[in-house]
């Protein structure tokens, strides 16, 4: 689990690094915040995102794209543990399991609350979609902007990465996955 007082401490140590008393009083608590934020920030480190898809449904007869889209997502790069921010879109095609849709989304949250990069984000969803419902496909395509090209290095705000991960269906039959795309940017 996550250790708060070691963070506390360590953020203290990054306060008097950079030049900063972490006893003035507007840092007195700092470290405290900043360790019950990282403890909520990673949570998904803990969790295990395939939970969510163990109930199903199994008497729908359902063979049509499924759809989630905009779903929000914050997750911190594991390079600069900055943030990134964005949203996911999933479709998939049902083989003989249909989910709740809200599990969806806390798959792609659980999964995002880890030191992440948003191609591992993107691949790590699809894969579990994949393997736990084993629909007929599944599409998931994440867009972000990464604060650490925006406030820092390049400097470009505004700037979006898009990652996409395509499986089964969707990767063998062009226009399915023409159609989920286009249903993607809606």
């Amino acid at each position: 689990m996550v250790d708060v007082e070691m963070i506390e401490q360590a953020v203290r140590m990054i306060l008097e690094a950079i030049g900063e008393n972490p006893r003035r009083e507007g840092l007195l608590e700092t470290p405290k915040r900043v360790a019950q934020m990282y403890k909520e920030v990673f949570s998904g480190l803990h969790e295990d995102p395939r939970v969510f898809l163990q109930t199903c449904f199994v008497e729908e007869e359902h063979n049509e794209m499924v759809m989630v889209k905009d779903i929000s997502l914050y997750s911190m790069c594991e390079h600069h543990l900055l943030p990134f921010y964005g949203k996911a879109h999933i479709v998939y095609i049902p083989e003989k399991r249909i989910v709740g849709l809200s599990k969806l989304v806390r798959v792609v949250e659980t999964i995002s609350r880890r030191p992440q990069l948003q191609e591992r984000l993107t691949t790590n969803v699809a894969d579990v979609i994949m393997e736990e419902l084993v629909p007929k496909g599944v599409v998931v395509v994440v867009e972000a902007e990464h604060l650490c090209m925006s406030i820092r290095g390049v400097n470009k705000p505004g700037a979006i990465t898009v990652t996409s991960a395509v499986r089964g269906i969707f990767h063998r039959n062009a226009v399915s996955r023409s159609e989920a795309f286009s249903l993607i940017k809606g």
